[in-house]
Order: structure tokens, then sequence, then C-alpha cells
């Protein structure tokens, strides 16, 4: 008799244990715990401990609210019939922790990997839709165009499915391989045409700068003949003013004196032949020597120089 009170205390106890064990629950930060009764939705259950009614209530599901990040690889077609490879890594969450929510992502698919097909299905064809009305060239200028579209399309879908979508980066669009040979060779073509077009430009600067040099280094240069030429010929004309002058003075002293002024014609012929002889490069020099000359080349000197300085006096 004792025996049997003895064990059975023993099956009360553990049934006990049980009971009180299976009471409580733990729920992990970031997760929402289902309860279900019989199979039917009860209530939810948020981080930490929890009690449910032992063997009436269990926990249907637990559901994670952080990020999560899967790879999709698909293809598509664009309008002139190329084929587009696309990689790109989708970055997804529950929408909140509100019961509604929790609720559609607990009964609205069987299980994740339905889910997950479902998912990167309507992704994909979103792409394809987008992908099917533009043309191969404009493809891989359309990253953000293309994730904006995408988000647009499928945003209120995953909210029905209690799911919100963070992000979608496309890391890779690739083509067929003879269409990625074709587009290098255009590449290549049009850098070679640009820098050609450069080459050319560049020529052109320089040859228009070597010109406008050239030009100003000839402006330059004539101007400077130019003074040149200007201070030659005022250094002429005071050089005959001062001969012209110091002749005057002559003839008057020589007047004074009551001498010949021919003399000083004289001493001029006699200094110009000296002249000649010693700055002259030739060997002869062939020069009308006779006393008639003399007084006519003279003469005609004296009347060029009297001749300017009626001129300057006119001016004056």
């Amino acid at each position: 008799m004792d025996a049997l009170l003895s064990s059975g205390s023993i099956i009360l106890l553990v049934i006990l244990f049980l009971v009180v064990t299976g009471s409580f629950t733990i729920v992990p930060q970031g997760h929402v715990s289902v309860v279900t009764l019989f199979g039917r939705y009860r209530r939810l259950l948020h981080p930490g401990l929890g009690l449910k009614i032992p063997l009436l209530e269990r926990i249907y599901k637990r559901i994670s609210l952080q990020n999560r990040a899967i790879e999709l690889q698909f293809q598509a077609t664009t309008v002139d019939q190329a084929h587009v490879y696309f990689s790109a890594m989708l970055l997804y969450s529950v929408l909140d922790d509100q019961e509604r929510t929790i609720k559609n992502v607990a009964f609205k698919f069987v299980d994740e990997r339905s889910f997950m097909q479902a998912l990167s299905r309507t992704i994909e064809g979103c792409v394809r839709g987008f992908v099917a009305t533009k043309k191969q060239a404009e493809v891989l200028s359309l990253r953000r165009e293309i994730v904006e579209h995408v988000k647009k399309e499928i945003d209120s879908t995953l909210e029905t499915w209690g799911y919100h979508l963070s992000d979608l980066q496309i890391n890779d669009i690739t083509f067929d391989e003879e269409i990625m040979k074709s587009m290098a060779k255009v590449v290549a073509s049009s850098n070679l045409r640009v820098a050609a077009e450069n080459e050319g430009q560049a020529l052109l600067i320089t040859k228009t700068k070597a010109a406008e040099a050239e030009g100003n280094a000839i402006k330059i240069a004539a101007e400077a003949e130019r003074q040149a030429s200007q201070l030659r010929g005022q250094g002429v004309a005071l050089f005959r003013e001062e001969v012209a002058r110091g002749m005057t003075q002559a003839a008057r002293e020589m007047e004074s004196a009551h001498l010949d002024a021919s003399f000083i014609l004289f001493a001029m012929w006699t200094e110009a032949l000296r002249h000649f002889a010693s700055e002259g490069k030739g060997n002869v020099i062939f020069l009308d020597g006779s006393s008639e000359s003399m007084k006519r080349n003279l003469q005609e000197l004296m009347g060029v120089n009297l001749q300017d300085m009626l001129n300057k006096d006119g001016k004056k």
C-alpha cells in the first residue's frame, strides 16, 4: 500500500512538473510567437517570458521581425530581343508586429519556401515587364529606374502578405557573349573617336596660338622698324640742320673777315673725298673732280638744306 502511494505521488509530481514547465515559454528578442488553441489562432506572445495553457495551447510559429536577405538570379529580354542576365540582392522584413500583420505572415503561405518562391517570382516578373519595354543599349543605365519600378509595383502586394521590401540592389547586369563583344567594340570605337577629336582640338589650339604669336611678333617688329625709321629720319633732319647752321655761321665769319666763302665749299668737298676714301669698300672711286662739278654738287646740297629750313619755318 505504501508502495502504491509512493508511486502515485511520483506520477503526480511528474504531471505537475510537466504542467508547470508547459505553462511557460520564452520568446527571443526580435521575434513574435503565434499561439493557437486546437489549431485555431488565439493570440500573440512578444519577446520575454510568456504563459500559455499547457496541453491545450501551443506555439504554432515563431516569426522573426529582423531583416532578411536573399540572392536572386534571373533573365529578361529587351524589346530588341537581347537576353539580359540579372544578379540582385533582396532585403526584406516583416512590416510590423501588429496582430493583423503577424496573422498574414503566419497563415498566408503554407511554409517559408512557398513565400520565398512567390516573392522571387513576383520580383522577376516586375523586372522582366520593365525590361521588355526598353532597348538593349538603355538597360545598363537604368538600374535606379528598375529598382524604383519594382518597389512601386510590389510594395502593395507585399503589404497584404505582411512584409515590406527594404531594398533591392542590382549587383550585375550582363548580356550574351556576342553582345558583350559588340558592345566592347562600340565603346572602343567611341573612345578612339573622342581621342581623335581631342587630338584635333589640341592641334588646332597649338596652330592658333603659334599663328597668334607669329602675328604679334610681326606687329612688334613692324612697330620697332617704324620707330627706328622715324628716329633715323629725325637724326638725318637734325644733321642737316646742324650742317646748314654751321655753314651759315662759317659763311658769316668768312664775310666778316673779308674772305671768299667758296673756300668753305672747297673744304667740304675735300672732306667728302677723304670720307669716301676711308669708308669706301671698293678699291677704285670714280668722282668728277672738276671745280664746276664741285660747285654744282655743293649748291644742290645747300639748296636742299635751305628748302628744308624754309619748310620748317613755314610750319612754325
